[in-house]
């Protein structure tokens, strides 16, 4: 494994710490609906303890299927909702569902735990070999933020990773915040439906800017 797979990895804080942390990035329901119905086939990419398909389960989704690469999250997500398959990615890159086999992704701030470009390049390009034509992707994720200490992190670790936005948290666990242009440069290949900027707290209890991305593969 390179250090690059290992950073966007970062394996074992998320078996460690990451089934402790809460994760509060609402799931837009109504948003949702309009393109991506209760019988459809939806993935979870970075599923986590599988809080968000718990919330689709509660609300008549009913064909769930969770991936992440923390066994213990996996195991987390079972246990709390038994009625959905959950399963652990051994490659991080490669989900282990046929081409075009699902109708809807989620992808819940997994951008923000995957500081690499190529990283998020390539989980990007998974889900869109896995999603059908016409398929659905929503993402809920971080964008760069203004505050002293947000920016006090982005421009100490500029130097260390290249990018400005990527920062050590004191916890030792290694997180992105992004530009505008970086997610539409890394969703390009898809018709975008609906972008919306949220106020989350994060798995640390900031308040902090995020936004919510809807984008269809073209058929």
């Amino acid at each position: 494994m390179s250090d690059a797979q290992r950073l966007d990895l970062q394996i074992d804080y998320w078996n460690q710490v990451g089934p402790t942390k809460p994760f509060a990035h609402p799931v837009n329901i109504e948003q949702l609906g309009r393109w991506v119905s209760p019988t459809d086939r939806i993935l979870d990419y970075g599923c986590g303890y599988g809080r968000a398909l718990g919330f689709l389960h509660a609300n008549g989704y009913s064909n769930l299927v969770g991936v992440d690469p923390a066994p213990a999250m996996i195991d987390a997500a079972r246990q709390s909702f038994p009625a959905i398959s959950f399963d652990v990615l051994n490659d991080y890159q490669r989900v282990h569902l046929l081409d075009a086999s699902v109708d809807g992704v989620l992808l819940f701030t997994v951008l923000t735990c995957v500081p690499t470009n190529e990283g998020q390049c390539a989980i990007v390009s998974e889900i869109t070999r896995v999603l059908r034509p016409g398929g659905v992707l929503y993402i809920s994720d971080m964008f760069l933020q203004t505050d002293s200490r947000n920016v006090e992190g982005y421009v100490r670790d500029q130097k260390k990773y290249g990018i400005y936005g990527i920062f050590d948290l004191r916890e030792g666990v290694t997180v992105r915040h992004h530009t505008r242009g970086w997610i539409e440069t890394l969703t390009k290949d898809f018709e975008l439906l609906e972008l919306e900027e949220i106020s989350v707290h994060t798995m640390n209890g900031h308040s902090a800017k995020a936004f919510q991305w809807f984008g269809r593969k073209p058929v």
